[in-house]
């Protein structure tokens, strides 16, 4: 099913898409790339870019030439190398929102998670390619997906503390779950960055490489490496994996029999035996 959106002419102001060319874009391989591309702010998220980012995952979620989604900061930086330095403190808020007001303020980040958690359960691996500053709201942004990449030269922290505040998208809850409780207070209490080379010890970053043409290489050949797999099987574990663990095991189990089941419809199935039985490699088509 090969879905066509408007939003996949690229007109955002914001994010930059580059998509498979099978779906229109310049991508040999079955993947799209989304890029943060506000490099005279390193990056910095505003609401308005992560609508963004959750409005191009959408586009994607049922076209199946896009078997992965690479998110990561743009190449052409001015600056410095950013995936994200967090969040724009120059443009935090809706039009309507009173800082003052505790409910206000209450609401705005509200509209932040639900974009956080939007981009989190995305059905498809979802790669967060990191080099440069992964810091603040752009570490949470990490946080949110699936895989992280990173070159050597990559620095995550949360530097929210050391200006009174807080990690408020999502970072204290992900960072535990995805970092460990004693690395995280270290991190959230004393603003602590951290290189990719500890948090890959620390087993947060997936992969580790050179920046430049070896971490290229590398976000390539995993990312086609998740584009040509098994699209169905790939969200099931997904979601047994992001939902089933937050739950007791035996109900987590029931996660799993019921993907089981699901899966077995998938045509994919039938081509990873066949080209088993075959000794061939397998081509599956996705859903």
């Amino acid at each position: 099913m090969d879905l066509k959106f408007m939003k996949k002419n690229n007109q955002y102001e914001h994010v930059k898409l580059d998509l498979p060319q099978s779906s229109g874009g310049s991508i040999d391989a079955n993947y799209a790339v989304i890029s943060l591309n506000r490099p005279e702010k390193l990056n910095a998220i505003t609401l308005k870019t992560l609508r963004e980012i959750v409005d191009a995952l959408e586009s994607m979620e049922l076209d199946s030439n896009i078997g992965c989604v690479v998110l990561r900061g743009t190449k052409d930086y001015t600056k410095k190398p950013a995936f994200s330095t967090g969040a724009d403190l120059s443009n935090p808020f809706e039009p309507g929102i009173k800082p003052s007001i505790p409910i206000h303020m209450t609401y705005a980040i509200t509209l932040f998670h639900n974009c956080f958690d939007r981009i989190e359960s995305f059905a498809k691996p979802l790669i967060a390619a990191v080099d440069g500053y992964a810091l603040g709201g752009g570490f949470e942004l990490s946080l949110a997906c699936d895989i992280l990449i990173a070159s050597e030269r990559s620095i995550f922290g949360f530097a929210e503390i050391l200006r009174g505040i807080f990690p408020s998208g999502g970072g204290t809850q992900r960072a535990v779950r995805n970092l460990g409780f004693s690395r995280s207070i270290k991190m959230l209490y004393f603003g602590e960055r951290v290189s990719a080379k500890e948090l890959y010890k620390n087993g947060y970053v997936s992969f580790l490489a050179k920046e430049g043409d070896e971490f290229e290489k590398m976000l390539h050949d995993k990312a086609c490496m998740l584009g040509n797999s098994a699209t169905t099987a790939l969200s099931i574990i997904k979601k047994c994996l992001k939902f089933g663990t937050e739950v007791s095991i035996p109900i987590g189990l029931q996660f799993e029999q019921l993907g089981f089941g699901v899966n077995s419809a998938a045509e994919d199935v039938q081509e990873g035996i066949k080209a088993f039985l075959r000794k061939k490699e397998p081509k599956y088509q996705g859903y």
